[in-house]
């Protein structure tokens, strides 16, 4: 549930580049891509429609070029891509030269596919002649799918081998109480069993130094997000009034100078937002972001746990981290089960709702509370985001995605707050019951509302006006 990779959207450019790297092993395995003369990329639905706004065709050609999104430079990104543009000359896989022109191998076709809303087909025509294809479908998060799911099998294998299988709420409130553990405990427990715990605080360290390396980018980079709608960067003025004149000269200092900044709770509140929008102005200038469930909705999660790490206890440490994540990544992972975190498939109540709801329930758990608090604190966090849509203007994750990372950023922890002073057996709605609603919502929902920038704000302001 946690990834990382390159802005602006998981869905929209970390997808359609994993879908090229593992087209491209497809070749390889098959000895095919050496023998690849030619290279057309089509794209369905909502990649084609906001494809632009989330640079799909960068990412595509970035996975032809066998770039890796988690460690390629930032820097070099804009470079490759003109040389692309300029030259028409794409190296796959790094290896092999072939003709290459954007306007041309990349179609966007606007009709829908059946199987999903963001589909891409890779077309390769051999020096035989003979023409080879296959299709893919980014379903959210970064997730990467082929129609007949061949992994599926092996995935549910995978499930079936947990110590603890969860795939709803209530499975998760059972065990803990059969075990009696916390969810992060349990969450640890079927993680164990894929890997060792060095390789999980590896990787967790991994996720959350790339959050905080990228709000503290986020915090000290100003001028204009590219992309038209000349959207001037807000985190760098607002931390440069909130913040003290203690020294600091990396990340790690930063986060101990704020550790001793006086807060009050207006102060609080301006703190959250801007760290959440230094991620997301991150995010929407091709920066490295974690996909926390997904790139729109990335400022979310760490806005939250650095405000517990900054306001809420200063002696906050790695394993408060390490729990954090693994309780929002099980929120998360139910979620995705039981509706979607595809923004095209659900509007932003699949985004934004669903961090929203993953940060409330990870903070609920670091600040004592049980685990029918968490995910009492989860529901409240989604109940109040159901039916949110999804309608960037001119399809770049800008407006109104910026700024709601901030709002659901501030729900997560007043829904932490609300989960934390009542008592969970006297709620109403169950998470699972949520869940279910969120997505009877979002298949009820026009697909004009479904990152399709077709409709909301997306067509209610012009380009014009901006």
């Amino acid at each position: 549930m946690l990834k990382i990779g390159v802005g602006p959207s998981s869905s929209h450019t970390l997808g359609p580049w994993r879908a090229a790297e593992r087209w491209l092993a497809r070749l390889d395995s098959r000895n095919n891509l050496e023998l690849v003369e030619e290279v057309v990329v089509h794209l369905y639905g909502s990649l084609s429609l906001t494809g632009k706004g989330h640079a799909t065709d960068y990412a595509v050609m970035l996975g032809l070029l066998g770039m890796d999104p988690e460690r390629v430079p930032i820097e070099d990104i804009d470079p490759m891509i003109h040389t692309i543009n300029q030259k028409h000359i794409l190296k796959l896989d790094g290896r092999f030269e072939i003709e290459f022109d954007p306007k041309k191998h990349i179609v966007f076709n606007k009709k829908f596919l059946p199987f999903h809303a963001n589909g891409l087909k890779f077309q390769a025509r051999l020096k035989s002649g003979r023409k080879i294809s296959k299709t893919y479908y980014s379903i959210g998060g970064g997730f990467v799918v082929s129609e007949e799911r061949k992994n599926a099998k092996r995935k549910v294998e995978m499930f079936n081998k947990f110590p603890y299988p969860i795939e709803k709420g209530a499975d998760l409130l059972e065990l803990c109480k059969a075990q009696g553990i916390n969810i992060s405990e349990m969450v640890l427990q079927n993680e164990l069993s894929l890997r060792t715990e060095q390789q999980i605080n590896f990787e967790l360290k991994r996720i959350w130094n790339t959050m905080l390396e990228c709000m503290y980018t986020g915090c000290h980079t100003e001028g204009t997000l590219p992309g038209g709608l000349n959207v001037k960067r807000r985190a760098f003025e607002m931390h440069k009034n909130l913040k003290s004149d203690l020294p600091y000269s990396n990340p790690e200092e930063w986060m101990q100078t704020l550790r001793l900044t006086e807060v009050k709770f207006r102060q609080i509140l301006k703190w959250v937002s801007c760290f959440a929008l230094s991620v997301n102005e991150v995010n929407a200038s091709l920066g490295r972001v974690v996909t926390a469930p997904t790139n729109g909705s990335a400022g979310v999660i760490p806005a939250v746990l650095m405000y517990y790490m900054v306001i809420e206890n200063h002696a906050g440490n790695f394993e408060h981290i390490k729990q954090f994540l693994l309780v929002a990544g099980e929120i998360g992972s139910i979620f995705k089960k039981g509706a979607t975190i595809s923004a095209a498939m659900g509007g932003c109540q699949a985004e934004i709702g669903v961090s929203s709801a993953m940060a409330a329930g990870a903070l609920t758990e670091l600040l004592g509370g049980t685990p029918e608090q968490v995910l009492m604190a989860a529901e409240i966090a989604m109940e109040h985001h159901l039916g949110l849509t999804c309608d960037p203007i001119g399809g770049l994750v800008q407006i109104p995605c910026i700024e709601r990372n901030s709002m659901g950023a501030i729900k997560a922890i007043n829904a932490a707050e609300l989960a934390l002073g009542s008592d969970p057996l006297a709620a109403k709605v169950p998470l699972d019951k949520v869940v279910q609603t969120m997505w009877e919502t979002a298949k009820d929902m026009s697909t004009k509302y479904k990152e399709t920038s077709e409709g909301g704000l997306a067509v209610g302001v012009y380009l014009s006006d901006c």
